[in-house]
């Protein structure tokens, strides 16, 4: 790749100014972000008007509700993006935190301390939001960010980085460390994946073909998010209005994002009883319902299939099982699940702490609707996405996620 290839020379920028910005004071940092909620709040009819471009592409390439509800960008979500932003601002810094340290019986002084990756790149489908959020995350963590926000929000995210480029530098902060790849459409996102040595981490968010594409062919280290089929079983000593209020705020509390469920697994103690109330209460909110013959029985009109429970449908409709132990709803769990978020509803408190050490998922919960996995509701303000895999992060990744670590020896003329 030569000198002028724009790609390159994109990349260039954003790896120059990340090394700038690793070294940038916790104040200088806080007052760029503080830049970005500003200039967001100033820009809410361009913001808009670009958005609005995309949404009408969206509704003429019929990418659906799901999609169409996390594209839209109104003068609420805009204001909302600029209260994460601040909310990141009162974050503590990670850089420079010592995870840990001690001093040799030599005399040497060793630290374990939190730096920052360098250039963090990503790949999402359209999320605009995201665009903010990583941005706003990398920036607090000393990272630079090269974005491939999708054809699908091209005009809304093109908007979104300049304001954020010139929010940045207009507060002392080379704002080249942040870029957007879209203008190289889908051979962008390819190369990106092979951005060794512009690009230290990469992080996908978006469906599950997507992930599986970034994860199987980025030669750049990955940090897997991952599509979200999510369970909420109700064990045979749940509470009936409680299992009723979280199973519907699990599953209509805002359908087309990967923490609200997607399988109801019932104990079959309450499929005469609670069973049918669940039912109307999700097809009232309408929720298709698909289920196996006893849930049929208790008023699902759908019949399940294999593809029912391994699918991540991000949409008004949800599987329905009905199950006979708690070892049935696990091995359920451990079969479909794509190590996102599983919640129990019980009120037996070895069911509760069995669950939550059988179950091998990123969040596991008792007594909880699965849309508190979230960075927001977990305290970390926005957050990068949530990882499903075990290496480094695991689940809603904030600011100490977005972290390396380097030791650090101080000696006073030490050898060995």
């Amino acid at each position: 790749m030569s000198s002028t290839d724009a790609f390159v020379d994109l990349l260039t920028l954003a790896k120059g100014a990340s090394r700038a910005l690793a070294t940038a004071t916790t104040a200088q940092k806080n007052a760029a972000l503080e830049a970005i909620a500003v200039a967001l709040e100033g820009a809410i009819p361009e913001i808009i008007a670009a958005n609005e471009l995309d949404l009408a592409r969206g509704v003429e390439n019929a990418i659906g509700d799901g999609l169409l509800d996390r594209l839209k960008l109104d003068e609420a979500r805009i204001r909302g993006l600029a209260a994460a932003v601040r909310e990141i601002v009162s974050l503590p810094d990670p850089v420079g935190e010592v995870v840990r340290g001690s001093t040799l019986a030599n005399g040497i002084a060793i630290a374990q301390q939190r730096v920052p990756f360098g250039v963090i790149g990503a790949i999402y489908e359209a999320r605009p939001n995201v665009t903010v959020d990583i941005v706003a995350l990398a920036l607090k963590s000393g990272n630079g960010a090269v974005l491939r926000g999708g054809s699908a929000a091209e005009d809304s995210n093109r908007v979104l980085v300049r304001l954020i480029q010139e929010a940045v530098s207009g507060s002392g902060i080379d704002g080249n460390a942040f870029q957007t790849i879209d203008p190289f459409g889908r051979e962008g996102a390819g190369r990106l994946m092979r951005a060794r040595g512009f690009v230290d981490v990469l992080i996908p968010r978006g469906s599950a073909g997507l992930i599986a594409t970034v994860v199987n062919e980025s030669t750049v280290p990955v940090i897997e998010t991952g599509a979200g089929i999510v369970h909420v079983y109700v064990d045979a000593s749940a509470d009936p209005d409680m299992a009723h209020a979280i199973v519907v705020n699990a599953k209509t509390h805002r359908p087309s994002v990967c923490n609200s469920a997607e399988t109801l697994l019932v104990h079959a103690a309450h499929a005469d009883t609670l069973l049918p109330r669940l039912v109307d209460a999700l097809a009232e909110r309408g929720v298709v319902l698909y289920g196996d013959e006893r849930a049929q029985t208790a008023g699902v009109r759908e019949p399940a299939t294999p593809e029912t429970w391994a699918t991540e449908h991000l949409d008004l409709v949800m599987g329905v099982r009905v199950v006979d132990s708690m070892d049935e709803a696990i091995a359920h769990i451990d079969e479909y699940s794509t190590k996102h978020t599983e919640s129990i509803v019980t009120n037996d408190f070895g069911n509760a702490e069995r669950f939550l050490a059988e179950v091998d998922s990123a969040v596991v919960m008792v007594n909880a609707s699965t849309r508190f996995t979230d960075g927001g509701e977990f305290g970390f303000g926005a957050e990068v996405g949530i990882s499903t895999q075990k290496m480094h992060a695991r689940g809603p990744m904030g600011l100490p996620e977005l972290t390396s670590t380097k030791w650090v020896v101080r000696g006073t003329g030490q050898i060995r």
